[in-house]
């Protein structure tokens, strides 16, 4: 029987909305939308997209790390963007830096607005671990 194995990072977020991080399911790791958010849960750069794309990924390194895991085990990622015709091409740049030559599966869905004032970006990703690292 497969087991469950959530991961947190402690913000209070977590516990107002009532969801983890990412969780594993097999050898799949689902994570949910990562924001630009500091240590503490507090969220950076309101405003700013070029550094809450920056910071979402970083945290989303958190995420790999906690999991063993690497960037080329990533198999999809969904983007949400705020004014996605002026922000497309930082996109763009902030993926390739970020992935290098690994080619994930992409959707980037432009939308009104996302859950805190001022962001801008939200990423979700999954995750397969049984692909070389």
């Amino acid at each position: 029987m497969a087991t469950l194995d959530s991961f947190s990072f402690d913000v209070p977020a977590e516990n107002d909305f009532g969801y983890s991080q990412a969780i594993r399911s097999g050898e799949l790791i689902h994570v949910s939308g990562q924001v630009s958010f500091d240590d503490a849960g507090e969220f950076l750069h309101p405003g700013d997209f070029a550094a809450q794309l920056e910071q979402t990924y970083a945290n989303m390194d958190r995420i790999l790390d906690h999991y063993g895991a690497t960037r080329k085990q990533i198999v999809s990622q969904t983007l949400y963007l705020v004014n996605l015709r002026q922000n497309g091409a930082t996109t763009m740049a902030g993926n390739l830096r970020y992935f290098g030559d690994h080619r994930p599966a992409s959707t980037v869905l432009g939308i009104t607005e996302l859950t805190l004032p001022g962001q801008l970006v939200e990423i979700s990703f999954v995750i397969d671990t049984k692909l070389p690292a």
